[in-house]
C-alpha cells in the first residue's frame, strides 16, 4: 500500500480542519500526516492498544485512533487525529471513511492478493484478467496450486496470520480469507510438481494450525492451474474435494480432486437417477434390509480385495462362516460378491446410498 495514496487524501482534508490527521502502519510508524514533520515518528504504544481492540476507536497520548479495514486479525493501518474529545472522535471517523475508501480502491486496482481472490471467486470478467495482470506485472502462465483450508468445529481468525507466516513470499504465494471458516492458499509451484509434494504442503498446513491454534481442518487440493484463468476451476475443484470427502472419505482430512475416483462422479449425479439405480440393483430387497453386521462384513471383504481367506482372518471367523454370510447376501440381493462384476456393482451401490443419506442430512 502506497503512503502517497493516504497523503493525497489527507492534503485534501487539511483545509477543512485545524486538527492534525495522519496514518500509522502496523509497526506504529507515521507514514502520512497533515503535519509532514511528524512523518517517520514511531508510536509503539498505539500499536499495542490497537491490536488489543482491532475494530474499536482507541485513545493514546491524547490522540484518537481507528484501524482501517483489514483481512488480518491485526490492523495494517490506522488513521489518527489530534485530541481525545468528541470533536476528535468525529473527525477520526470521517477521516476513516475517506481513507478507507481510498485504501479499498487502491487495493482493488493494485493489490495482487485482491486480484487473485477476485479470480478464484469469479468476481472478475475473463477479459479483465489479462488487463489487470498486465497492470500488476503479474505472471499469467506459471503453474499454481490451490488449497482450500476449511476450519471444522471451531474457527479462529488468527489462522490467516499463522498461514501468512508460513507462506512469506507475497509476490508468488497468496493466503486469502474467503469467509469465517474457509481460507484459500494459491501457491506458485515448479513445473511437473508431484502430487506427493502438494500433499506434504497440505500436511504441513494441517499440522501447523493444529499445533498453534488447536484447529481441526479439512483441506481440499485442486488440480494444478497452468494459467491464471484456470485458478477459478482449481478452487472449485478444491471445494468439491472437501465436499466429496465428507461423504465418501470421512476419515481423511486432506483430499485431492485428482484422487476422488468414482466418488466425484456420483457426487455430480441427480438424486432421482441415484434412486433409480438402487431400485434396479436391489430388485429382491432394498439395501436398507442389510443389517450393520452384514454391511461391516461387506466392507471388510472389499478392503481385502475380495479375498475370502484374508477377510475371514481379519474378521476372526472361520472361512466357512464368511462363505455362509456371502451366500446369505447373495440370496438377499441377488449379487455374489465373489464375482468381480457383482462386487463392482455392489460397491458403487453402497457409495450411491451413502451419497443419498448425506443429501438427506443436509436438507434436515
Amino acid at each position: 500500500m502506497s503512503s502517497r495514496v493516504f497523503q493525497s487524501v489527507i492534503v485534501q482534508m487539511k483545509d477543512a480542519t485545524d486538527r492534525m490527521i495522519g496514518v500509522i502502519d502496523s509497526d506504529g510508524n507515521v507514514i502520512s500526516c497533515s503535519d509532514t514533520a511528524m512523518i517517520g515518528e514511531k508510536w509503539s504504544d498505539a500499536v499495542i492498544k490497537l491490536n488489543s481492540a482491532p475494530d474499536s476507536i482507541v485513545i493514546v497520548d491524547k490522540k484518537t485512533f481507528k484501524p482501517l479495514s483489514s483481512w488480518s486479525s491485526y490492523f495494517d493501518y490506522a488513521v489518527f487525529t489530534d485530541g481525545d474529545d468528541e470533536a476528535a472522535r468525529s473527525l477520526c471517523i470521517m477521516a476513516y471513511v475517506a481513507l478507507n475508501g481510498a485504501k479499498t480502491y487502491y487495493e482493488e486496482k493494485h493489490d495482487k492478493g485482491t486480484f487473485v481472490k477476485n479470480i478464484i471467486t469469479d468476481n472478475i470478467l475473463p477479459g479483465d484478467i489479462y488487463i489487470r495482470a498486465k497492470e500488476l506485472h503479474f505472471a499469467t502462465d506459471v503453474q499454481r496450486a490451490v488449497f482450500l483450508i476449511r476450519q471444522i468445529g471451531r474457527a479462529d481468525v488468527a489462522a490467516v496470520d499463522v498461514l501468512q507466516n508460513m507462506f512469506t513470499d507475497k509476490q508468488q504465494d497468496f493466503v486469502l480469507s474467503i469467509n469465517e471458516t474457509d481460507i484459500a492458499i494459491v501457491k506458485q509451484v515448479p513445473a511437473n510438481v508431484e502430487s506427493a509434494e502438494l500433499f506434504k504442503i497440505a500436511q504441513s498446513v494441517e499440522d501447523t494450525l493444529k499445533a498453534e491454534l488447536f484447529i481441526k481442518t479439512a483441506i481440499g487440493i485442486g488440480t494444478i492451474a497452468n494459467h491464471l484463468r484456470e485458478l477459478a476451476d482449481a478452487y472449485k475443484e478444491a471445494q468439491v474435494a472437501i465436499e466429496v470427502g465428507k461423504v465418501f472419505d470421512t476419515e481423511k482430512s486432506i483430499l485431492s480432486y485428482e484422487n476422488l475416483g468414482i466418488g466425484r462422479l456420483i457426487y455430480q449425479l441427480p438424486t432421482t437417477l441415484c434412486e433409480i439405480f438402487l431400485s434396479e440393483v436391489f430388485k429382491k430387497n432394498s439395501i436398507d434390509s442389510l443389517d450393520q453386521e452384514t454391511l461391516f462384513t461387506i466392507n471388510k471383504f472389499f478392503e481385502n480385495n475380495l479375498n475370502v481367506s484374508e477377510t475371514s482372518r481379519k474378521l476372526f471367523v472361520h472361512r466357512n462362516t464368511l462363505v455362509y454370510r456371502l451366500e446369505k447376501i447373495k440370496k438377499l440381493t441377488g449379487l455374489d460378491l465373489r464375482e468381480f462384476d457383482h462386487a463392482i456393482i455392489f460397491k458403487v451401490a453402497l457409495m450411491v446410498k451413502k451419497y443419498l443419506v448425506s443429501r438427506e442430512n443436509r436438507l434436515i
